[in-house]
């Protein structure tokens, strides 16, 4: 971000002065004219005065916004930071979960094939001497105990990946916030920095002491306050729209579930259930992006998986399926890029599949907005299925 501290105009001293010849001239007269040149120096010093402390109020306005972004930016940036750090413990905890609940899948397995219970009493039974027995004794006692580390750690693995995705999720909220204050505080810089202009020109037309000049800096005046004006159109067009994307936000969204072996043609029309959005107060996601919206879809999906290129391993952790095939009602995720992407799939026909999203080219709300497409070479890295 540029940070531009603006100066105001230094003042400068308006002196009129009058022609004639002094000495053809009575006193009186003179008097006359001296005390009506006094009159207009100070209305016109009393005129910059007051336009000069209309500079500096603006200023002072610009000068605090561009404070505050300077601070979201640095807090955005620390918790970026933050969130990056955690995203890879969280990956590394879900990576050990997913490899000890296979390890402890197989000893049951094993168990259940292999009777592990007879087997431990023969063992004890085959013993050469008392001696024997107790060293075979101690030795099932440690594979007991390692087994139950394992346990051990498998809960503590479990509840911390828990709290680091909820510190994860709680600092990707707080840029997102961030992110939204550094665009409301961007649309009121610019109008106050348009006003800034009125006010430096119209103090600079006071200041003015040829017509010609006056007249440049009058129409340049006229010009700023028509940009002021946009300025402020701008920003009441930008209110606007956020208004109307958080009511988009709130309408119930009507989606086809289907699959289907034969790709449909262009005009035909796909009948089937149809399903509606319901919008839970629970979704702990920034409202408008694309986990917010694969939440208000399906339900199911965890609270605290953090960015969409962090819900593979996140789902994978919590216990859920995940593949390559396109599965209608299954999350589709793009891992790649800093953030990634979600949408939950509502129809599939053969390569192609249809789905519905939010954060899709800036649309802050759930809708079907690219039809039927190709996952593989739009690069969807794997699915989640419920």
């Amino acid at each position: 971000m540029k940070k531009k501290l603006l100066a105001t105009l230094l003042l400068s001293t308006v002196i009129l002065t009058s022609a004639g010849n002094v000495l053809a001239v009575k006193a009186n007269d003179t008097d006359s004219k001296i005390a009506a040149q006094d009159n207009k120096i100070r209305e016109i010093a009393n005129q910059q005065a007051s336009a000069q402390a209309q500079v500096d109020e603006i200023q002072a306005k610009v000068d605090e916004i561009i404070a505050e972004q300077a601070s979201l930016t640095a807090e955005n940036d620390r918790l970026q930071a933050e969130s990056q750090a955690l995203s890879a413990e969280i990956q590394k905890l879900a990576g050990d979960i997913v490899s000890r609940d296979e390890a402890l899948k197989k000893q049951a397995r094993s168990a259940q094939t292999d009777g592990s219970a007879t087997s431990y009493i023969n063992t004890i039974l085959d013993s050469k001497s008392i001696v024997d027995a107790i060293s075979r004794i101690n030795a099932m006692r440690e594979i007991v105990a390692a087994n139950n580390r394992m346990l051990g750690q498998q809960k503590a693995d479990k509840e911390a990946i828990v709290e680091k995705q909820k510190s994860n999720q709680e600092a990707i909220n707080v840029v997102e916030a961030n992110w939204k204050k550094l665009d409301d505080a961007s649309q009121e810089l610019n109008t106050q920095k348009a006003a800034l202009k009125v006010a430096q020109l119209n103090l600079a037309a006071e200041k003015a002491t040829a017509e010609d000049e006056k007249q440049a800096l009058i129409a340049e005046k006229a010009a700023a306050e028509a940009a002021a004006q946009a300025a402020a159109a701008a920003q009441a067009a930008y209110r606007a729209q956020q208004v109307a994307v958080a009511q988009q936000q709130q309408q119930p969204v009507v989606m086809n579930m289907v699959a289907s072996a034969v790709a449909p043609a262009p005009t035909e029309t796909v009948a089937a259930a149809t399903p509606q959005i319901s919008y839970d107060a629970n979704n702990t996601y920034p409202v408008g992006q694309c986990t917010w919206g694969a939440k208000q879809v399906a339900p199911w999906v965890g609270n605290y998986w953090g960015n969409a290129n962090q819900w593979l391993y996140s789902a994978s952790a919590a216990g859920f399926r995940t593949g390559s095939t396109p599965q209608v009602g299954a999350v589709a995720v793009w891992a790649s890029g800093p953030y990634g992407h979600v949408a939950v799939v509502t129809a599939v026909n053969g390569s192609q599949i249809k789905v519905v999203e939010s954060n899709y080219a800036g649309n802050q709300y759930v809708s079907d907005f690219r039809g039927w497409f190709n996952p593989a070479a739009d690069g969807v890295s794997g699915y989640i299925y419920p």
